[in-house]
């Protein structure tokens, strides 16, 4: 259950404070589409169409997402308007409506506000500049290629997936726009080729509330090289235990042959025969 929210915080930034003032008594407006990635991109259109809060997405199985925002009701007009128009060019629209002043009752039980601690996050965005990138897939096995696709044929990052029913699933990257689509480019084809592409969706510039409403996964860093506690003291050198005659005796006939004798090149050189040169006598003789 979602609480209402306290929208007069003691310390806030400017940001805060704008969009806690919008907020009371703000116009509620939903778009619904059949695709995650179409839904985040009639969300990208209804937050740049107007001045509107984006509170996030529902999920509601089948594969159907809804995006939800928040605003002065010609605002919100304007940008339900505006992701009409682009879930339909996608060809993912469901439905939409706009409900000019919710009750206090209603955005108390219904996921239709945002919380405080996300209130405090606007404007503080991770991406900066770069693309986001989604593809979805009919099958977890083609959303697989195609994400390993994509990060083998350009410097992108995989940062989540989605999975809305249906066999749906979303990959979401991030990059540089011409990484991004390359990506996405390579991605497609794999798709196809290991099942069915379903949709796909490059955001060149991504606003903040889109990007705070993505699914990110927690990237893994590397862990600091933990060195010995003890470094100053030396290791005793462990002492060499002479075997038992009996087990020496077993070790040297268990060898070969030729691990006994030693290497031709390891013997020293034989003194050659010196001719015999002294002169025949009757000592020499005896």
């Amino acid at each position: 259950m979602v609480t209402n929210l306290n929208l007069s915080p003691t310390k806030s930034s400017p940001t805060e404070s704008r969009w806690a003032s919008k907020l009371q008594g703000a116009a509620l407006g939903l778009v619904s589409t059949e695709s995650f990635p179409a839904v985040v991109g009639t969300a990208d259109a209804m937050l740049k169409s107007a001045d509107v809060m984006l509170i996030g997405y529902e999920k509601t199985g089948s594969g159907q997402c809804t995006a939800i925002v928040r605003g002065g009701t010609a605002d919100v007009r304007m940008a339900v308007e505006a992701g009409t128009q682009t879930a339909k060019q996608f060809g993912q629209y469901i439905t939409s409506t706009l409900i000019s002043r919710p009750l206090p009752n209603l955005e108390a039980v219904l996921p239709i506000c945002l919380h405080l601690d996300e209130l405090e996050k606007m404007g503080r965005g991770q991406m900066g500049n770069q693309a986001i990138g989604l593809l979805e897939t009919r099958g977890f096995p083609a959303m697989v290629g195609a994400a390993d696709a994509m990060t083998k044929s350009a410097d992108i990052k995989v940062v989540a997936h989605q999975t809305i029913g249906s066999g749906l699933c979303t990959i979401i990257i991030r990059g540089s726009l011409p990484n991004v689509a390359i990506a996405i480019d390579s991605g497609m084809h794999e798709a196809e080729r290991i099942g069915e592409l379903h949709a796909v969706m490059i955001i060149p510039r991504p606003l903040d509330d889109l990007e705070r409403s993505l699914p990110m996964a927690e990237m893994t860093t590397e862990q600091p090289v933990r060195l010995p506690l003890k470094l100053g003291e030396k290791e005793k050198e462990k002492e060499l235990v002479p075997l038992p005659e009996s087990v020496a005796a077993e070790a040297t006939q268990a060898l070969p042959i030729s691990e006994l004798q030693p290497h031709p090149e390891t013997q020293p050189p034989s003194k050659a025969l010196e001719p015999f040169t002294e002169p025949l006598t009757e000592a020499n003789l005896d």
